[in-house]
């Protein structure tokens, strides 16, 4: 990236991982992907167990395939039965996730449709780590809901075999499609549990 465009991004990061402090959770700022891997490696003890959400972030950047090949013990929900899965997930030691958009003062917004990814990041696993582009920071929660509903969650309807009104136009239609993956919205603007939230700001673009 540009010289210039790193400052800005860096500058960002400082700000989102204040506000991310103020919420009762943890920032770090990665200038590349290899970095971000680095960090979210130091955050999981050896020996840990693992699971996941859907999170492209944490593919991209490599530490999906470090879990699996490591010392940890991944589940992987989607080998198991969906109810069984679901419920191991809750009992994990680390949950790795990304976020659809987050605010420059560190309010993470995502959208689900089965909601077992939502409902990690709210209770469950004793830490989540959240992998986040600083592309996906925006400067309001009005933002960072138009941006979750109008892009991530867009994009994502075009890796299912869905039947719903973004797929066909590529803009949200408020749609109550039988094969919405809109189903909830989760708003995480403070974790009451110190330690438990931790979100890697990287700078590049991944995931949706």
């Amino acid at each position: 990236m540009d010289q210039f465009v790193n400052k800005r991004n860096e500058l960002l990061a400082q700000k989102v991982i204040k506000g991310l402090e103020s919420r009762n959770m943890t920032g770090y700022y990665a200038a590349s992907k290899e970095e971000a891997l680095k960090k979210a490696l130091e955050l999981i003890p050896e020996g840990s167990t693992v699971t996941m959400g859907g999170a492209m972030s944490a593919v991209e950047i490599g530490l999906v395939d470090a879990v699996v090949n490591g010392n940890y013990t991944f589940l992987d929900r989607m080998a198991m039965d969906p109810r069984e899965g679901l419920l191991a997930g809750y009992d994990a030691d680390v949950f790795l996730t990304s976020a659809n958009a987050m605010t420059d003062d560190g309010i993470l917004v995502n959208i689900d449709g089965n909601a077992n990814r939502v409902s990690y990041i709210a209770n469950g696993p004793k830490k989540v780590l959240v992998i986040v582009s600083l592309n996906k920071v925006c400067s309001d929660i009005d933002h960072a809901m138009k941006r979750a509903r109008n892009v991530a969650a867009t994009t994502n309807a075009q890796r299912f075999e869905v039947k719903t009104p973004c797929k066909q136009t590529g803009t949200c239609a408020n749609c109550k499609s039988p094969d919405t993956i809109c189903c909830q919205f989760l708003i995480t603007r403070f974790s009451r549990h110190a330690g438990r939230i931790h979100v890697i700001l990287v700078n590049d673009v991944l995931g949706f």
